[in-house]
């Protein structure tokens, strides 16, 4: 039915080539692209035997900080849609890129500027007339959170709710790799992410916190009790608008004592910074050097024990009366690296990416324009998580972080 050019070749990026390889009718041929080509043809050589071989699986060299790179390999690949799973910096010249070259585009994070820890979609809404005029989709956000996250909300405003009120997301992380202090995706978008102040949205505004500083205790379906921690985070953004009449919207995540007391202790010796120094002659920002010591997401997979927890508890009317509803996927880390070779964080982010390129393919999801996930019908989406790996369920009695509300 397509092809599909997949840049980036970390643990994302090998979850969505598996995930692309099982579903062959959908997509005939795609592409892995990165800056490193050996990474590529790893990925490359652990499918060849998945459905048969069926997906013809090609790779390429490439810099996506270049433009005019990805716009010559879009040129001779001629691929269908453009599946963004590199880093957060480059969402925008790949998007520029599929402008010029009059190409879907699909992306599991937003842009974040190099210099700013900041998570914003206005550089990427930016392009929606742009997009629009060029008879293109633009789909951003199609991970877990952002995406699946976001999904769950749009779900629950078609069938379950008049008015949605409050949007609590968690997301938690029960697994064990066994290393004193690693991150389960790349290093430096998540040690920015943690060390960045907090917010979230409350009757038409953001409230801002300091960093880490609102922490609550929740007993997870089949993960116990944890410690979880208010961050920003951008689908909050999204929802906002989308969710119409929503009076607040909250994002919170897990991490354990041990993680933060490594986290502030390479805070507090400057590691975390994002501010160059001078180095043997040379500006290095610190946080690029952590980045290099600290062990590859992509290599925790066989290492990593125990299950995921993500999804929304959500609270508003129907029919005149309050309702509450939580819906939440779980994901076993050793069952996802026993099926494609990563673990939990790598498989609920790029199984996501797949079905949404895949409902772009099939035209279920297609129209000119820049969107986030929750501007389309949900539910192709949501029966398409059952099938092939996320199956979710849902509860009208959960416990709610703020039994006042």
């Amino acid at each position: 039915m397509g092809k599909a050019l997949i840049i980036g070749a970390g643990g994302v990026a090998n979850v969505v080539v598996h995930k692309c390889c099982q579903n062959p009718d959908v997509f005939e041929e795609i592409c892995i692209a990165s800056r490193t080509l050996a990474k590529c043809d790893a990925i490359k050589a652990s499918v060849a035997n998945v459905a048969g071989g069926r997906t013809k699986v090609e790779t390429a060299q490439l810099d996506a900080d270049n433009t005019d790179m990805i716009i010559d390999l879009i040129k001779s690949y001629k691929p269908d849609i453009v599946i963004n799973v590199a880093l957060p910096y480059q969402d925008l010249t790949i998007m520029d890129a599929c402008l010029a070259t009059g190409v879907d585009y699909l992306d599991t994070a937003n842009y974040e500027p190099p210099e700013i820890p900041k998570f914003e979609y206005k550089w990427q809404w930016a392009y929606r007339e742009k997009f629009e005029k060029a008879g293109i989709t633009g789909l951003l956000g199609s991970g877990f959170d952002p995406g699946v996250t976001s999904i769950f909300c749009a779900y629950a405003q078609k069938h379950y709710f008049d008015e949605i009120h409050y949007i609590d997301i968690l997301d938690a992380n029960a697994g064990d790799h066994g290393y004193h202090f690693a991150t389960n995706f790349n290093p430096e978008i998540n040690i920015r992410e943690i060390t960045a102040p907090g917010s979230y949205w409350e009757n038409g505004a953001w409230v801002e916190t300091e960093p880490l500083e609102i922490k609550k205790v929740y007993n997870f379906p089949e993960l116990g009790e944890k410690d979880i921690y208010l961050l920003h985070h951008e689908e909050i953004e999204s929802l906002a608008i989308n969710i119409k009449g929503v009076k607040k919207i909250r994002f919170w995540m897990t991490f354990s004592e041990k993680y933060l007391t490594h986290l502030r202790v390479l805070e507090n010796v400057g590691m975390t910074s994002i501010e160059p120094i001078d180095f043997e002659g040379q500006k290095i920002a610190p946080i690029h050097f952590l980045k290099a010591v600290l062990p590859d997401p992509a290599s925790l997979g066989p290492r990593t024990k125990g299950k995921t927890n993500i999804g929304c508890i959500i609270q508003g009317i129907k029919d005149g009366k309050p309702r509450t509803y939580y819906v939440y996927n779980i994901c076993d880390h050793e069952k996802c690296y026993e099926e494609v070779g990563s673990q939990a964080i790598s498989y609920t982010t790029g199984v996501p990416a797949m079905i949404g390129a895949m409902l772009m393919l099939k035209g279920i999801w297609k129209k000119p324009g820049v969107f986030n996930v929750e501007e389309f019908d949900p539910d192709p989406f949501m029966e398409a998580l059952n099938k092939h790996g996320l199956p979710w369920q849902e509860s009208f009695s959960p416990t709610l972080l703020d039994e006042e509300l």
